[in-house]
C-alpha cells in the first residue's frame, strides 16, 4: 500500500475554506491540503467543459501530492464536474482513490430542517442552472418543493471584502425579498455556495425568525466523518498528524489576507502553478 497521505480539499477560490474550517474542527486529527484555484476563479459562470477541465486538473494535482481522498468543497465543481470525474476519469486515473462533493450530503438531510416542505436554494448561476440541488433533493425527498435563486453579486462582494458594507445589505435584502416573494411558504433556505456563510448575519437580519438558514460546512463535515467510519480502508490511508497546508494558484499574500476571513484563523499559503 502507498504511504499514507492527506485529505485534499478543493475550491475555485476562498469559499471552500468555510467547509475546511468545519471539517478540521470535527476531524482535527487528519492531515489536510487545501488548494484554491484563485487564478481561474470564479467558476460559477463557466461552461461545464471548462469547469470539468479545471477541476480535473486540480484533482490530478492532489493525487500527485499523495491525497487518496479529495473533497470538492465547491458547489459549482460539484454540480458540473463531480459526476464525470467519478464515473469516467477516476477509473482510469486512480481507481482506488475517491472524490466527493458537497451537494449530495446536503440534499440527503435538508428534509429534516423543513416543516412546510418548501425550501429555498441560493447559489451561483452555474449551480442554479445545473439544477443539481433540485434533482438531488427530489431524489431523497420527492415531496419537497425547491425554489432556486442565483445571487450573482454576493461572491464579488465577499471576495472584495465588502461583505460588511451597506452595499452588501442592499444585495442581501434584494435577493432574499425576491426568493420569499416567489414562494412565501419557504421555511428553510440553503446557502448553496461556500462563500455565503460570510453573509450569514446579514441574511438572518432580513429574514423572519421562523426561517432556518442552513450552511454546508457542518453538514459536509458530519458526512465525511460518517464516510470514514463506513470506509476504514480509506481512513487507514490517511495521515494523522493534524497538519494543515494551503496552496493557491494566485498571489499568496492576497490569499492569506482574504483566506483568514473564511477560515477563521491566520494561514500561510504556498504558490502552485498548474499545467494550463
Amino acid at each position: 500500500m502507498d504511504q499514507a497521505g492527506s485529505i485534499g480539499i478543493f475550491d475555485s477560490g476562498y469559499g471552500g475554506l468555510t467547509v475546511f474550517r468545519s471539517i478540521a474542527g470535527l476531524l482535527p486529527q487528519y492531515d489536510y491540503i487545501y488548494l484554491g484555484d484563485n487564478a481561474r476563479a470564479p467558476y460559477g459562470n463557466r461552461s461545464y467543459d471548462t469547469v470539468h477541465h479545471y477541476t480535473l486538473e486540480c484533482v490530478e494535482w492532489f493525487f500527485k501530492m499523495g491525497c487518496p481522498l479529495v473533497i470538492l468543497a465547491c458547489n459549482t465543481a460539484s454540480a458540473k464536474a463531480l459526476r464525470t470525474i467519478q464515473q469516467l476519469d477516476l477509473p482510469k486515473l486512480a481507481p482506488e482513490n475517491r472524490v466527493l462533493g458537497v451537494i449530495r450530503p446536503t440534499a440527503e438531510i435538508i428534509g429534516t430542517f423543513t416543516h412546510s416542505k418548501v425550501v429555498g436554494v441560493l447559489g451561483t448561476r452555474g449551480t442554479v442552472n445545473s439544477r443539481s440541488y433540485e434533482l438531488e433533493i427530489h431524489h431523497f425527498f420527492p415531496e419537497i418543493k425547491v425554489h432556486q435563486l442565483a445571487c450573482p453579486m454576493w461572491v464579488p462582494l465577499i471576495e472584495n471584502g465588502e461583505y460588511n458594507s451597506a452595499g452588501a445589505d442592499y444585495y442581501v435584502k434584494k435577493y432574499l425579498d425576491e426568493l420569499i416573494s416567489s414562494a412565501p411558504e419557504i421555511d428553510t433556505i440553503l446557502l448553496a455556495c461556500t462563500h455565503y456563510p460570510l453573509l450569514l448575519d446579514k441574511i438572518r437580519n432580513y429574514l423572519p425568525s421562523h426561517i432556518k438558514v442552513v450552511s454546508q460546512g457542518p453538514i459536509v463535515a458530519d458526512s465525511l466523518a460518517g464516510y470514514l467510519n463506513r470506509h476504514p480502508e480509506m481512513a487507514c490511508r490517511l495521515q494523522k498528524n493534524g497538519v494543515k497546508k494551503f496552496f493557491t494558484t494566485d498571489d499568496t499574500v492576497d490569499f492569506d489576507r482574504h483566506g483568514a476571513s473564511f477560515f477563521g484563523e491566520e494561514l500561510i499559503s504556498e504558490y502552485v502553478q498548474l499545467q494550463h
